[in-house]
């Protein structure tokens, strides 16, 4: 009975911080990096598609961005995608190949999607709590049911708790990481 709960607990744990590192990838460093792109659907006959499966995406340089698509007629389809999405980026075509210049980050940017990064890490670490709560609760319940002893209860709230400040460590761990590569130039 404790160890489903603890385990349920520890996988649900895990995919918060798997959302916020999701998260910060969306997050702009000013550095060219593929998984930028990754929110992009592109109109694929009739479909919404991800781009990195109908296209090539590389880094040709540290700022710059190369996608060259698999078919021709998709070029345009592309760079209209990538218009459309809130990532602020201008492509530019040269014949089959579309380049994205990333754009450098000034003070202000930087400070505004540090904002957002701590935000993301906040809502990630709200969800942990909400599951360490939502563990404690069901260990009540199987006291109430009488299921298992207070002691026991006290030990698998113990687990939680240490399961909790792990992840939470590691969301904080995460945005450090994310703010100092912010704070690059």
């Amino acid at each position: 009975m404790i160890n489903e709960i603890l385990q349920d607990a520890e996988s649900r744990m895990a995919k918060a911080v798997t959302s916020v590192e999701t998260a910060f990838k969306k997050i702009r460093t000013g550095r060219a990096h593929p998984s930028i792109l990754d929110p992009v659907k592109v109109n694929y006959y009739g479909s919404e598609t991800p781009l990195n499966q109908i296209a090539n995406i590389t880094v040709e340089d540290a700022r710059t961005l190369g996608i060259s698509p698999w078919e021709s007629n998709l070029v345009p389809e592309i760079e209209k995608a990538i218009m459309k999405s809130d990532l602020g980026l201008n492509p530019s075509t040269t014949g089959g190949l579309i380049r994205i210049p990333m754009p450098a980050l000034t003070e202000e940017t930087r400070k505004n999607y540090i904002k957002q990064a701590r935000a993301e890490a906040e809502n990630g670490r709200i969800a942990i709590r909400n599951i360490r709560r939502d563990a404690n609760g069901s260990l009540k319940d199987l006291v109430k049911e009488k299921e298992i002893s207070e002691d026991e209860e006290r030990r698998g709230q113990d687990q939680v708790q240490k399961m909790t400040d792990k992840y939470v460590a590691s969301i904080e761990e995460r945005l450090t990481l994310k703010e100092k590569d912010l704070m690059e130039i």
